[in-house]
């Protein structure tokens, strides 16, 4: 059996892990792999035709190769948010456009849907089964091509933690990591200089990866993508806390999804394969409503790729290596359609469709303070590890 592997959507410390494993646990049952650079870019773009291309966008995988990828983060395949079936026409390959029709394609803003060039291309890869990594927009075209009849099994990654359906997905206790660590890192600065700082974490329209931040970081304020909150009440709460603060200094986070009462969320950029444009800038537009209500000086942080940047700890490692071996125990029982998944601290599988079906979002009554802008965790028997 050939089996492909891909990573798609934003890099996540395990990536490679979870690739080495397949790897391994492949080559010792006598299959193949190969990668696909890029994501889903490496099948849009590859050129039947064009020796050149098929190397450029896939790679034989083998034990020796993937020997020591596990010790750094990112994806050694690389990555991209391509989604071959809504595809703009500025982003078309040459080779794909039609060579008498290039003016009329070139003014025609639709998007194209290349599905059955990459199906044709992983016929001419002979890949019989695929395993995508990566979050609800990645997964999303995996459930495609298995509805198309192509074999695939998906793996959950974000470290948003907002693909629906699992309790987990690989990144997001190395993000969550990562930003206890500098939350408590700035506070020398922040305290030295007696001013309030904001902090903007990644988590797109989750407020997850602040609220869990929050929590273990002990920060004065919390701010998340599901409630507005109004920045008049934020700054009488967060002076209140910088008073009662011997070091007189105090700490709020925020989620780049997050908005004020009233206001819309801060996109930027044109929007992307999958309708999506970028986040950020919230918290430099509280930072700069807070100097106004308070009268402090502020300190702006976004932490930004810091989250998602070098090795994975040793909870993504976990994870990562037994989703790979779920992966390849549905692969070798001849399933397709499935997404391995945490449930309830049980690992598991669903339909991929599952992923499409809802939204991932905190569950603010349980865990959220709406009035006060706080985390609120009391009872956590029988919550899963990360509460929900």
């Amino acid at each position: 059996m050939r089996i492909g592997i891909l990573t798609g959507g934003g890099d996540v410390p395990g990536l490679n892990p979870c690739m080495k494993a397949v790897v391994y646990r492949a080559e010792e049952e006598g299959h193949e792999v190969v990668g696909i650079r890029r994501g889903w870019g490496g099948l849009l773009e590859l050129n039947r035709d064009d020796p050149a291309s098929i190397t450029k966008n896939t790679q034989s995988l083998n034990k020796q190769i993937v020997r020591t990828i596990d010790r750094t983060g990112g994806t050694f395949l690389h990555s991209s948010r391509t989604n071959p079936g809504k595809v703009k026409p500025k982003d078309v390959p040459q080779f794909l456009k039609d060579p008498a029709h290039l003016e009329a394609e070139a003014n025609d803003p639709s998007l194209r849907d290349f599905t059955v060039h990459v199906l044709k291309n992983l016929e001419f890869l002979g890949i019989d089964r695929l395993i995508p990594i990566g979050g609800d927009d990645t997964l999303s075209y995996g459930e495609r091509l298995h509805s198309e009849g192509f074999p695939v099994i998906a793996i959950p990654k974000t470290m948003d933690n907002d693909v629906f359906g699992t309790d987990y997905c690989i990144g997001f206790s190395t993000a969550v990591t990562r930003s206890v660590q500098f939350i408590h890192q700035l506070r020398t600065s922040t305290g030295s200089h007696e001013r309030i700082a904001v902090v903007e974490l990644f988590g797109r329209n989750s407020g997850e990866t602040s609220l869990i931040s929050s929590y273990l970081a002990g920060v004065d304020r919390a701010i998340i993508s599901e409630v507005p909150f109004d920045p008049e009440k934020l700054g009488e709460l967060v002076l209140r806390d910088k008073r009662s603060n011997p070091s007189n200094y105090a700490m709020v986070t925020i989620s780049e999804g997050a908005h004020m009462a009233g206001g819309a969320v801060v996109e930027y950029g044109e929007t992307d394969a999958y309708g999506h444009r970028k986040l950020g800038g919230i918290g430099e537009i509280t930072g700069e409503a807070l100097q106004k209500i308070t009268g402090e000086n502020i300190i702006n942080q976004r932490l930004g790729y810091l989250m998602r940047s070098g090795a994975p700890d040793a909870v993504d490692l976990m994870v990562a290596t037994n989703y790979a071996h779920l992966a390849m125990d549905l692969i070798t029982e001849g399933q397709s359609g499935r997404m391995v998944a945490i449930r309830e601290g049980v690992y598991t599988h669903i339909p991929m469709s599952t992923v499409t079906s809802g939204l991932k979002r905190v569950d603010v009554d349980q865990l959220y303070d709406a009035e006060n802008y706080l985390p609120k965790v009391r009872n956590v028997m029988g919550k899963p590890l990360f509460l929900y």
